[in-house]
Protein backbone atom coordinates (compact mmCIF):
# COMPACT_ATOMS: atom_id res chain seq x y z
CA UNK A 1 0.00 0.00 0.00
CA UNK A 2 2.82 2.36 0.95
CA UNK A 3 4.84 1.60 -2.18
CA UNK A 4 1.79 2.17 -4.41
CA UNK A 5 1.16 5.48 -2.66
CA UNK A 6 4.80 6.51 -3.19
CA UNK A 7 4.52 5.56 -6.88
CA UNK A 8 1.28 7.53 -7.15
CA UNK A 9 3.00 10.67 -5.80
CA UNK A 10 6.14 10.22 -7.91
CA UNK A 11 6.98 12.72 -10.66
CA UNK A 12 8.68 9.92 -12.57
CA UNK A 13 5.46 7.89 -12.45
CA UNK A 14 3.46 10.82 -13.80
CA UNK A 15 5.91 11.35 -16.65
CA UNK A 16 5.87 7.64 -17.50
CA UNK A 17 2.07 7.36 -17.39
CA UNK A 18 1.51 10.53 -19.43
CA UNK A 19 4.08 9.46 -22.02
CA UNK A 20 2.69 5.95 -22.31
CA UNK A 21 -0.86 7.30 -22.61
CA UNK A 22 0.29 9.59 -25.40
CA UNK A 23 2.01 6.74 -27.22
CA UNK A 24 -0.59 4.04 -26.57
CA UNK A 25 -3.57 6.26 -27.45
CA UNK A 26 -2.32 8.68 -30.09
CA UNK A 27 -0.46 6.27 -32.37
CA UNK A 28 -3.25 3.63 -32.50
CA UNK A 29 -5.73 6.44 -33.17
CA UNK A 30 -3.54 7.64 -36.05
CA UNK A 31 -3.23 4.08 -37.35
CA UNK A 32 -7.00 3.57 -37.16
CA UNK A 33 -7.61 6.85 -39.00
CA UNK A 34 -5.06 6.08 -41.72
CA UNK A 35 -6.43 2.55 -42.19
CA UNK A 36 -9.99 3.85 -42.54
CA UNK A 37 -8.83 6.49 -45.01
CA UNK A 38 -7.06 3.80 -47.05
CA UNK A 39 -10.14 1.57 -47.05
CA UNK A 40 -12.33 4.47 -48.14
CA UNK A 41 -9.86 5.25 -50.91
CA UNK A 42 -9.93 1.62 -52.08
CA UNK A 43 -13.73 1.63 -52.01
CA UNK A 44 -13.79 4.85 -54.07
CA UNK A 45 -11.31 3.37 -56.53
CA UNK A 46 -13.45 0.23 -56.91
CA UNK A 47 -16.59 2.31 -57.40
CA UNK A 48 -14.92 4.38 -60.11
CA UNK A 49 -13.67 1.23 -61.80
CA UNK A 50 -17.11 -0.41 -61.76
CA UNK A 51 -18.62 2.84 -62.99
CA UNK A 52 -16.30 2.70 -66.01
CA UNK A 53 -17.31 -0.95 -66.66
CA UNK A 54 -20.95 0.12 -66.43
CA UNK A 55 -20.56 2.67 -69.23
CA UNK A 56 -18.74 0.17 -71.42
CA UNK A 57 -21.69 -2.26 -71.05
CA UNK A 58 -24.36 0.41 -71.57
CA UNK A 59 -22.62 1.52 -74.74
CA UNK A 60 -23.45 -1.78 -76.46
CA UNK A 61 -26.89 -2.34 -74.92
CA UNK A 62 -29.98 -1.98 -77.15
CA UNK A 63 -33.71 -2.47 -76.61
CA UNK A 64 -35.78 -4.01 -79.44
CA UNK A 65 -39.50 -4.73 -79.08
CA UNK A 66 -39.13 -4.33 -75.36
CA UNK A 67 -36.32 -6.88 -75.14
CA UNK A 68 -32.71 -6.15 -74.28
CA UNK A 69 -30.22 -7.02 -77.01
CA UNK A 70 -26.58 -7.56 -76.05
CA UNK A 71 -23.64 -8.69 -78.23
CA UNK A 72 -22.39 -12.24 -77.60
CA UNK A 73 -19.00 -10.90 -76.47
CA UNK A 74 -18.20 -7.75 -74.55
CA UNK A 75 -15.13 -5.58 -75.00
CA UNK A 76 -13.88 -6.33 -71.48
CA UNK A 77 -12.81 -9.97 -71.77
CA UNK A 78 -13.41 -10.72 -68.07
CA UNK A 79 -17.16 -10.50 -68.74
CA UNK A 80 -16.75 -13.38 -71.19
CA UNK A 81 -14.71 -15.78 -69.01
CA UNK A 82 -16.75 -17.99 -66.68
CA UNK A 83 -16.00 -17.28 -62.99
CA UNK A 84 -13.54 -14.49 -63.80
CA UNK A 85 -14.71 -12.45 -60.83
CA UNK A 86 -16.19 -9.64 -62.94
CA UNK A 87 -19.88 -9.98 -63.82
CA UNK A 88 -22.65 -7.91 -65.40
CA UNK A 89 -26.41 -8.37 -64.91
CA UNK A 90 -29.42 -6.43 -66.20
CA UNK A 91 -32.74 -6.60 -64.37
CA UNK A 92 -36.13 -5.12 -65.22
CA UNK A 93 -38.36 -2.96 -63.08
CA UNK A 94 -39.57 -6.07 -61.24
CA UNK A 95 -35.98 -6.95 -60.31
CA UNK A 96 -36.02 -9.95 -62.64
CA UNK A 97 -32.75 -10.71 -64.36
CA UNK A 98 -33.19 -10.29 -68.10
CA UNK A 99 -29.53 -10.66 -69.08
CA UNK A 100 -26.22 -11.74 -67.52
CA UNK A 101 -22.69 -11.84 -68.85
CA UNK A 102 -21.03 -15.09 -69.79
CA UNK A 103 -18.78 -14.88 -66.74
CA UNK A 104 -21.85 -15.26 -64.47
CA UNK A 105 -22.79 -18.67 -65.87
CA UNK A 106 -23.64 -21.24 -63.19
CA UNK A 107 -23.74 -18.76 -60.31
CA UNK A 108 -26.65 -17.98 -58.02
CA UNK A 109 -28.24 -14.58 -58.47
CA UNK A 110 -28.07 -12.56 -55.24
CA UNK A 111 -30.65 -10.04 -54.06
CA UNK A 112 -29.72 -6.82 -55.79
CA UNK A 113 -30.91 -3.31 -55.23
CA UNK A 114 -32.79 -1.15 -57.74
CA UNK A 115 -31.97 2.54 -57.49
CA UNK A 116 -34.30 5.17 -58.95
CA UNK A 117 -33.85 6.09 -62.60
CA UNK A 118 -30.67 8.07 -63.10
CA UNK A 119 -29.27 7.09 -59.71
CA UNK A 120 -26.63 4.59 -58.65
CA UNK A 121 -25.78 2.61 -55.53
CA UNK A 122 -22.54 1.01 -54.40
CA UNK A 123 -22.80 -1.83 -51.88
CA UNK A 124 -21.62 -5.30 -50.92
CA UNK A 125 -23.28 -8.72 -51.30
CA UNK A 126 -22.33 -12.36 -50.85
CA UNK A 127 -22.50 -14.75 -53.80
CA UNK A 128 -21.91 -18.38 -52.89
CA UNK A 129 -20.47 -17.17 -49.53
CA UNK A 130 -17.90 -14.98 -51.27
CA UNK A 131 -17.91 -11.21 -50.73
CA UNK A 132 -18.52 -9.09 -53.80
CA UNK A 133 -18.98 -5.39 -54.45
CA UNK A 134 -21.88 -4.20 -56.61
CA UNK A 135 -22.42 -1.02 -58.58
CA UNK A 136 -26.08 -0.70 -59.61
CA UNK A 137 -27.30 2.00 -62.00
CA UNK A 138 -30.84 2.41 -63.33
CA UNK A 139 -31.44 3.84 -66.81
CA UNK A 140 -34.57 4.30 -68.92
CA UNK A 141 -34.62 3.13 -72.54
CA UNK A 142 -37.12 4.72 -74.95
CA UNK A 143 -39.04 2.36 -77.22
CA UNK A 144 -42.03 3.44 -79.30
CA UNK A 145 -42.59 6.43 -77.09
CA UNK A 146 -42.46 4.19 -74.03
CA UNK A 147 -39.86 4.35 -71.31
CA UNK A 148 -38.45 1.01 -70.24
CA UNK A 149 -36.45 1.21 -66.95
CA UNK A 150 -33.60 -1.27 -66.65
CA UNK A 151 -30.96 -1.64 -63.95
CA UNK A 152 -27.41 -2.60 -64.81
CA UNK A 153 -25.43 -4.35 -62.04
CA UNK A 154 -21.65 -4.56 -62.28
CA UNK A 155 -20.37 -7.12 -59.76
CA UNK A 156 -16.76 -7.79 -58.87
CA UNK A 157 -15.07 -10.24 -56.49
CA UNK A 158 -13.73 -8.28 -53.47
CA UNK A 159 -10.95 -10.72 -52.59
CA UNK A 160 -8.25 -8.87 -54.56
CA UNK A 161 -9.11 -5.57 -52.88
CA UNK A 162 -9.42 -7.23 -49.50
CA UNK A 163 -5.95 -8.72 -49.95
CA UNK A 164 -4.58 -5.25 -50.66
CA UNK A 165 -6.37 -3.85 -47.61
CA UNK A 166 -5.09 -6.66 -45.38
CA UNK A 167 -1.54 -6.22 -46.59
CA UNK A 168 -1.73 -2.48 -46.02
CA UNK A 169 -3.33 -3.01 -42.60
CA UNK A 170 -0.61 -5.51 -41.59
CA UNK A 171 2.20 -3.25 -42.80
CA UNK A 172 0.65 -0.22 -41.13
CA UNK A 173 0.31 -1.85 -37.71
CA UNK A 174 3.76 -3.43 -37.87
CA UNK A 175 5.31 -0.03 -38.48
CA UNK A 176 3.11 1.58 -35.82
CA UNK A 177 4.30 -1.10 -33.38
CA UNK A 178 7.93 -0.40 -34.32
CA UNK A 179 7.30 3.34 -33.97
CA UNK A 180 5.70 2.81 -30.54
CA UNK A 181 8.72 0.80 -29.42
CA UNK A 182 11.11 3.46 -30.72
CA UNK A 183 9.11 6.21 -28.99
CA UNK A 184 9.10 4.27 -25.72
CA UNK A 185 12.90 3.94 -25.93
CA UNK A 186 13.17 7.65 -26.73
CA UNK A 187 10.87 8.41 -23.80
CA UNK A 188 13.02 6.34 -21.43
CA UNK A 189 16.16 8.16 -22.58
CA UNK A 190 14.39 11.53 -22.43
CA UNK A 191 13.02 10.75 -18.97
CA UNK A 192 16.45 9.76 -17.69
CA UNK A 193 17.94 12.96 -19.10
CA UNK A 194 15.09 15.13 -17.77
CA UNK A 195 15.13 13.65 -14.26
CA UNK A 196 18.93 13.59 -13.97
CA UNK A 197 19.05 16.96 -12.14
CA UNK A 198 16.41 15.70 -9.70
CA UNK A 199 18.46 12.55 -9.03
CA UNK A 200 21.56 14.68 -8.46
CA UNK A 201 19.54 16.95 -6.19
CA UNK A 202 18.27 13.98 -4.17
CA UNK A 203 21.77 12.49 -3.97
CA UNK A 204 23.26 15.74 -2.67
CA UNK A 205 20.50 16.08 -0.06
CA UNK A 206 21.29 12.51 1.07
CA UNK A 207 24.98 13.44 1.40
CA UNK A 208 24.00 16.52 3.41
CA UNK A 209 21.85 14.32 5.68
CA UNK A 210 24.81 11.98 6.17
CA UNK A 211 27.08 14.90 7.03
CA UNK A 212 29.34 14.36 4.01
CA UNK A 213 28.42 17.74 2.49
CA UNK A 214 27.83 21.09 4.18
CA UNK A 215 25.68 22.47 1.36
CA UNK A 216 24.41 21.77 -2.16
CA UNK A 217 27.15 22.51 -4.67
CA UNK A 218 26.06 21.10 -8.05
CA UNK A 219 24.89 23.25 -10.95
CA UNK A 220 21.15 22.78 -11.50
CA UNK A 221 18.53 24.05 -13.97
CA UNK A 222 16.99 27.43 -13.19
CA UNK A 223 13.93 25.90 -11.53
CA UNK A 224 16.05 23.90 -9.07
CA UNK A 225 18.75 26.55 -8.60
CA UNK A 226 16.35 28.74 -6.61
CA UNK A 227 15.42 25.80 -4.37
CA UNK A 228 19.09 24.83 -3.91
CA UNK A 229 19.96 28.40 -2.87
CA UNK A 230 17.09 28.44 -0.38
CA UNK A 231 18.18 25.11 1.11
CA UNK A 232 21.78 26.33 1.39
CA UNK A 233 20.53 29.47 3.14
CA UNK A 234 18.49 27.31 5.52
CA UNK A 235 21.51 25.08 6.26
CA UNK A 236 23.73 28.11 6.86
CA UNK A 237 21.13 29.75 9.12
CA UNK A 238 20.62 26.53 11.07
CA UNK A 239 24.36 26.19 11.61
CA UNK A 240 24.59 29.76 12.89
CA UNK A 241 21.65 29.17 15.23
CA UNK A 242 23.31 26.07 16.64
CA UNK A 243 26.49 28.05 17.27
CA UNK A 244 24.52 30.82 18.97
CA UNK A 245 22.68 28.22 21.06
CA UNK A 246 25.92 26.61 22.14
CA UNK A 247 27.55 29.96 22.92
CA UNK A 248 24.53 31.20 24.87
CA UNK A 249 24.39 28.07 27.04
CA UNK A 250 28.14 28.13 27.50
CA UNK A 251 28.06 31.76 28.60
CA UNK A 252 25.15 31.01 30.93
CA UNK A 253 26.93 28.04 32.45
CA UNK A 254 30.16 30.00 33.03
CA UNK A 255 28.28 32.97 34.45
CA UNK A 256 26.50 30.71 36.96
CA UNK A 257 29.59 28.83 38.08
CA UNK A 258 31.21 31.90 39.71
CA UNK A 259 28.20 32.80 41.94
CA UNK A 260 27.84 29.12 42.85
CA UNK A 261 31.49 28.94 43.85
CA UNK A 262 31.04 32.03 46.03
CA UNK A 263 27.95 30.56 47.69
CA UNK A 264 29.71 27.24 48.36
CA UNK A 265 32.55 29.07 50.07
CA UNK A 266 30.20 30.36 52.77
CA UNK A 267 31.03 28.58 56.08
CA UNK A 268 27.48 28.63 57.46
CA UNK A 269 26.06 26.36 54.70
CA UNK A 270 24.73 23.00 55.81
CA UNK A 271 25.61 19.64 54.29
CA UNK A 272 22.26 19.52 52.47
CA UNK A 273 22.94 22.93 50.93
CA UNK A 274 26.33 21.75 49.69
CA UNK A 275 24.69 18.68 48.12
CA UNK A 276 22.09 20.82 46.36
CA UNK A 277 24.76 23.19 45.06
CA UNK A 278 26.75 20.21 43.76
CA UNK A 279 23.59 18.96 42.08
CA UNK A 280 23.03 22.37 40.43
CA UNK A 281 26.64 22.41 39.30
CA UNK A 282 26.19 18.92 37.82
CA UNK A 283 23.08 20.03 35.92
CA UNK A 284 24.92 23.06 34.52
CA UNK A 285 27.76 20.83 33.33
CA UNK A 286 25.31 18.39 31.77
CA UNK A 287 23.46 21.13 29.86
CA UNK A 288 26.75 22.64 28.69
CA UNK A 289 27.87 19.24 27.39
CA UNK A 290 24.51 18.77 25.70
CA UNK A 291 24.77 22.18 24.03
CA UNK A 292 28.19 21.27 22.66
CA UNK A 293 26.80 17.95 21.42
CA UNK A 294 23.90 19.69 19.69
CA UNK A 295 26.30 22.10 18.01
CA UNK A 296 28.21 19.17 16.55
CA UNK A 297 25.14 17.34 15.26
CA UNK A 298 22.82 19.20 12.94
CA UNK A 299 19.13 18.41 12.66
CA UNK A 300 19.58 16.70 9.30
CA UNK A 301 22.22 14.22 10.49
CA UNK A 302 20.85 10.86 11.54
CA UNK A 303 21.83 8.90 14.66
CA UNK A 304 22.19 5.12 14.41
CA UNK A 305 19.71 3.85 17.01
CA UNK A 306 21.41 0.46 17.25
CA UNK A 307 24.67 2.00 18.46
CA UNK A 308 22.88 4.03 21.14
CA UNK A 309 20.80 1.03 22.21
CA UNK A 310 23.87 -1.21 22.48
CA UNK A 311 25.72 1.31 24.67
CA UNK A 312 22.72 1.78 26.98
CA UNK A 313 22.17 -1.96 27.37
CA UNK A 314 25.85 -2.50 28.14
CA UNK A 315 25.75 0.22 30.83
CA UNK A 316 22.46 -0.84 32.42
CA UNK A 317 23.47 -4.50 32.43
CA UNK A 318 26.43 -3.58 34.62
CA UNK A 319 24.31 -1.38 36.91
CA UNK A 320 21.63 -4.02 37.47
CA UNK A 321 23.91 -7.02 37.41
CA UNK A 322 23.42 -7.71 41.09
CA UNK A 323 19.65 -7.55 40.70
CA UNK A 324 19.71 -10.34 38.10
CA UNK A 325 17.83 -8.25 35.50
CA UNK A 326 18.22 -9.49 31.91
CA UNK A 327 17.80 -7.07 29.01
CA UNK A 328 16.92 -8.67 25.68
CA UNK A 329 17.33 -6.75 22.45
CA UNK A 330 15.45 -7.50 19.20
CA UNK A 331 15.44 -5.78 15.81
CA UNK A 332 13.04 -5.87 12.87
CA UNK A 333 14.43 -3.61 10.14
CA UNK A 334 12.71 -2.57 6.93
CA UNK A 335 14.70 -3.84 3.92
CA UNK A 336 17.68 -4.40 6.28
CA UNK A 337 18.28 -0.65 6.39
CA UNK A 338 19.88 0.80 9.51
CA UNK A 339 17.44 2.41 11.96
CA UNK A 340 18.23 6.13 11.90
CA UNK A 341 16.86 8.69 14.37
CA UNK A 342 16.72 12.17 12.84
CA UNK A 343 17.71 14.17 15.88
CA UNK A 344 20.22 14.76 18.65
CA UNK A 345 22.12 11.77 20.04
CA UNK A 346 21.86 13.14 23.60
CA UNK A 347 18.06 13.39 23.25
CA UNK A 348 17.85 9.84 21.95
CA UNK A 349 20.04 8.58 24.81
CA UNK A 350 17.93 10.45 27.35
CA UNK A 351 14.63 9.07 25.99
CA UNK A 352 15.79 5.47 25.65
CA UNK A 353 17.86 5.62 28.84
CA UNK A 354 14.91 6.84 30.92
CA UNK A 355 12.60 4.14 29.61
CA UNK A 356 15.15 1.36 30.02
CA UNK A 357 16.15 2.50 33.50
CA UNK A 358 12.50 2.67 34.64
CA UNK A 359 11.82 -0.76 33.10
CA UNK A 360 14.79 -2.25 34.95
CA UNK A 361 13.50 -0.80 38.20
CA UNK A 362 9.99 -2.15 37.63
CA UNK A 363 10.96 -5.55 36.18
CA UNK A 364 11.15 -8.72 38.18
CA UNK A 365 13.67 -10.44 35.95
CA UNK A 366 13.16 -9.51 32.27
CA UNK A 367 13.30 -6.35 30.12
CA UNK A 368 12.82 -6.35 26.36
CA UNK A 369 13.99 -3.60 24.00
CA UNK A 370 12.55 -3.85 20.49
CA UNK A 371 13.74 -1.78 17.55
CA UNK A 372 11.46 -1.83 14.52
CA UNK A 373 11.38 0.16 11.29
CA UNK A 374 8.77 0.38 8.55
CA UNK A 375 8.81 2.29 5.29
CA UNK A 376 7.69 5.44 7.12
CA UNK A 377 8.19 4.93 10.89
CA UNK A 378 10.83 4.22 13.52
CA UNK A 379 9.40 2.34 16.55
CA UNK A 380 11.35 1.82 19.80
CA UNK A 381 9.55 -0.29 22.42
CA UNK A 382 10.58 -1.09 26.00
CA UNK A 383 8.71 -3.82 27.92
CA UNK A 384 9.12 -5.38 31.35
CA UNK A 385 7.68 -8.27 33.35
CA UNK A 386 6.74 -6.08 36.32
CA UNK A 387 3.26 -5.43 37.71
CA UNK A 388 2.39 -3.03 34.89
CA UNK A 389 0.43 0.22 35.07
CA UNK A 390 -3.21 0.90 35.68
CA UNK A 391 -5.11 3.39 33.52
CA UNK A 392 -4.87 5.98 36.33
CA UNK A 393 -1.12 5.46 36.64
CA UNK A 394 -0.68 5.77 32.88
CA UNK A 395 -2.41 9.17 32.97
CA UNK A 396 -0.39 10.34 35.98
CA UNK A 397 3.05 9.08 35.10
CA UNK A 398 3.89 11.82 32.55
CA UNK A 399 3.16 14.72 34.88
CA UNK A 400 6.27 16.50 36.10
CA UNK A 401 7.18 15.53 39.65
CA UNK A 402 4.66 12.71 39.73
CA UNK A 403 5.60 9.06 39.68
CA UNK A 404 3.57 5.90 39.68
CA UNK A 405 3.96 3.44 42.50
CA UNK A 406 5.57 1.04 40.09
CA UNK A 407 8.70 3.19 39.90
CA UNK A 408 9.41 3.96 43.54
CA UNK A 409 13.12 4.44 42.89
CA UNK A 410 12.71 6.67 39.85
CA UNK A 411 12.46 10.39 39.42
CA UNK A 412 9.07 11.75 38.44
CA UNK A 413 10.61 14.29 36.10
CA UNK A 414 12.18 11.56 33.91
CA UNK A 415 9.13 10.44 31.94
CA UNK A 416 7.88 14.03 31.67
CA UNK A 417 11.20 14.91 30.01
CA UNK A 418 10.81 11.92 27.69
CA UNK A 419 7.32 13.09 26.76
CA UNK A 420 8.57 16.64 26.09
CA UNK A 421 11.42 15.38 23.92
CA UNK A 422 9.11 13.08 21.95
CA UNK A 423 6.71 15.96 21.30
CA UNK A 424 9.57 18.20 20.18
CA UNK A 425 10.32 15.66 17.42
CA UNK A 426 6.61 15.35 16.47
CA UNK A 427 6.68 11.77 17.66
CA UNK A 428 4.34 9.64 19.77
CA UNK A 429 4.80 8.04 23.18
CA UNK A 430 2.33 5.20 23.72
CA UNK A 431 1.87 3.36 27.01
CA UNK A 432 0.21 -0.06 26.98
CA UNK A 433 0.37 -3.53 28.52
CA UNK A 434 3.07 -5.92 27.35
CA UNK A 435 1.52 -8.90 25.60
CA UNK A 436 4.79 -10.81 25.80
CA UNK A 437 6.09 -10.01 29.31
CA UNK A 438 2.73 -9.04 30.90
CA UNK A 439 4.14 -5.85 32.41
CA UNK A 440 4.21 -2.29 31.08
CA UNK A 441 5.16 -1.35 27.54
CA UNK A 442 6.41 2.06 26.38
CA UNK A 443 6.64 2.73 22.64
CA UNK A 444 8.38 5.66 20.93
CA UNK A 445 7.22 6.28 17.37
CA UNK A 446 8.99 8.71 15.02
CA UNK A 447 8.66 9.44 11.31
CA UNK A 448 11.57 8.20 9.22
Amino acid sequence: MTSSKQWHHSLKARFVVSGLLLIMVLLPAIGYTVNNAFERQIALSIENQLNAYMYSVLAVAEVDNGDINMPPHLVENQFNVIGSGLYALISDQHNKTVWSSGSFFGMNTPTLRQPLVGQSQFYRVKIDKVKHVVFSFTVSFSHQKQLIPLTLHIIKDESDYQTQADEFNHTLWVWIGILMLVLIIIQVVWLAWTLKPLRQFSHEITLVEQGKLAELSQSYPNELTILAKQLNTLLHTEKQQRNRYRNALSDLAHSLKTPLAVIKSQPQLTQDSHEQLDHINHIIGYQLKKAQSVAGNAWHLGINVDETATKLIRTLTKIYHSSHKDIDYQQTLYQNQAAIFKGDSADLSEMMGNLLDNACKAAKHQVLLTLETTASELIISVEDDGPGLTAAQQALIFERGARADTYQQGHGIGLAIVSDLVNSYQGKLIVSDSAQLKGAKFSLIFAR
